[in-house]
């Protein structure tokens, strides 16, 4: 989810704009507002609009909220990063602006009596009655720390759009239709033979093994190895109080939030509270004994002397990182791993080198089978795609996109897959591949079946989402050119 989202986000126009009614109820993220700095409180200029920051905290707020959902309270400022979240905030902002300069040229305008009726349908903001509740909609914006002419002018914005989206859409054409109802309406009876791995043996000798590793022999090496000295400086032990808990929380409480992005409680989050204060404490205990071990002061017997291949999870990832960019005889700085703090010294890198035979045989096995059956599966699927017929495979019913059963050793992710693969062929008889398994397929006849009346509507829908997907994502391109980007800080674009 969180690459699809990545790869499709500069276009998918009509998923973009800032989710209002979305704020409510799922709040900011507070920790999450990235302080950029910028000219005169603005971070770009879009064409003629210029983007505040507190736009950009706003949006980069929400999406990290969304993401953090998606990825259950699993999201941090370091995995924001390297997701990007600020550049998918900046893009989200900067479409936007593209467009309101468009729709300001062709002079569309929102009065202040449209955002207050959108204002007061906000269910959100309203008291039980449905009646728009001021005392609601005020606590709301104290809550998320918002100005109601930023959430309003926000508010236009989208209205904005909308208006100028509606204006540029283009329902379905009658040829248009005509087409796709054509293709949702052909149906295929197939003869067909579902083959996989199981179906096919090889014979794995160790001749054959050797001749493998030697064609690919530099696929084959250990991993990159550290010799290392560890100092461990564990935080457990250390002590802290109730009063001291109470206020670390109380200073740092915008780090502890849940899976929807509220805020935890002392008490919810005491466990993790605690941890980070004794961390914190522990700190100058660390750097202390940080500086003993580079003086060379401290007693051997409380270093650590290991060999560890890269990444191993013995220490954290920061540390691996960092210890890369090192070279042998360096010391880094004490870095948290789990609850303790290491001092990690160098003392010897070993490169990868090619294995013996011996040390990758196990390695050979498993990846010269796995070709090797490939390659019979694919030579048995071609031989018996010349050879199908009615009498020595399985024949369906008619098959069509709208309607099917399971194939036959196909369960139904499969079967569809299968079937989206056939209707997009242009072969009678072929070989497709469905995830481990092959299916060789021969139509025996096809038909075009009428759609029903639910069907027809599904048809004009899809014309009308797939025409304006592809003029949105046109005039984007379109519109960047008429009204370019000044960005007024680095981090904003990839």
């Amino acid at each position: 989810m969180i690459s699809w989202m990545q790869k499709h986000n500069k276009y998918l126009v009509w998923t973009i704009w800032i989710a209002t009614i979305a704020f409510i109820g799922a709040g900011f993220v507070g920790w999450g507002s990235y302080q950029f700095g910028g000219k005169a409180g603005n971070v770009a200029k879009v064409g003629n609009i210029e983007i505040k920051q507190s736009k950009l905290n706003m949006v980069y707020s929400n999406l990290y909220s969304r993401y953090n959902e998606m990825l259950q309270g699993q999201l941090d400022e370091k995995k924001a990063k390297e997701l990007g979240l600020v550049q998918q905030a900046f893009e989200t902002i900067k479409t936007q602006a593209i467009l309101l300069n468009y729709a300001k040229d062709l002079g569309i305008i929102v009065s202040d009596e449209e955002v207050a009726h959108t204002l007061e349908s906000i269910k959100g903001f309203q008291n039980k009655d449905g009646v728009f509740d001021r005392n609601a909609y005020n606590m709301y914006l104290t809550s998320q720390r918002l100005k109601a002419k930023t959430f309003e002018d926000t508010l236009r914005d989208e209205l904005t759009i909308t208006k100028l989206l509606d204006l540029l859409h283009i329902p379905a054409l009658p040829l248009e239709k005509e087409v796709i109802t054509a293709a949702m309406g052909v149906s295929d009876k197939i003869a067909y033979k579902v083959l996989s791995e199981k179906d096919v043996n090889i014979t794995i000798d160790d001749n054959a093994l050797k001749t493998y590793w030697e064609k690919h022999k530099e696929a084959f090496k250990t991993p990159k190895r550290y010799t290392l000295e560890i100092l461990w400086t564990p935080s457990n032990e250390t002590p802290v109080t109730d009063e001291e808990i109470k206020s670390f929380y109380d200073t740092n409480s915008f780090n502890y939030i849940n899976a929807s992005g509220k805020q935890l409680t002392l008490a919810d989050a005491k466990a993790q509270v605690v941890k980070d204060l004794k961390l914190k404490k522990t700190k100058k205990t660390a750097q202390k004994a940080y500086i003993a071990f580079k003086k060379g002061k401290l007693d051997k017997s409380a270093i650590m002397s290991t060999t560890l291949p890269l990444n191993d999870p013995t220490l954290s990832t920061e540390v691996w990182n960092t210890l890369q960019q090192r070279k042998e005889g360096d010391i880094l700085k004490p870095k948290i791993v789990n609850d303790k703090y290491a001092t990690v010294k160098i003392i010897a890198v070993t490169q990868p080198q090619i294995m013996s035979f011996e040390e990758a045989k196990p390695l050979v096995t498993k990846q010269y089978e796995a070709e090797a059956k490939q390659e019979a599966l694919a030579s048995l699927a071609e031989s018996t795609l010349k050879t199908i017929s009615e009498t020595n495979a399985t024949v369906s019913d008619y098959l069509s996109l709208g309607k099917f059963d399971n194939l036959e050793t196909l369960n139904s992710q499969e079967s569809l897959q299968f079937l989206q693969k056939l209707f997009t062929s242009s072969k009678e008889k072929g070989i497709i591949s469905v995830a481990n398994k092959v299916i060789v397929y021969s139509i025996i006849s096809q038909k075009q079946q009428p759609l029903d009346e639910a069907q027809q509507k599904r048809v004009e829908s899809t014309v009308n989402t797939i025409k304006q997907r592809v003029f949105e994502s046109n005039l984007i391109k379109v519109l960047e050119r008429k009204y370019p980007t000044e960005v007024y800080m680095g981090g904003l674009t990839n």
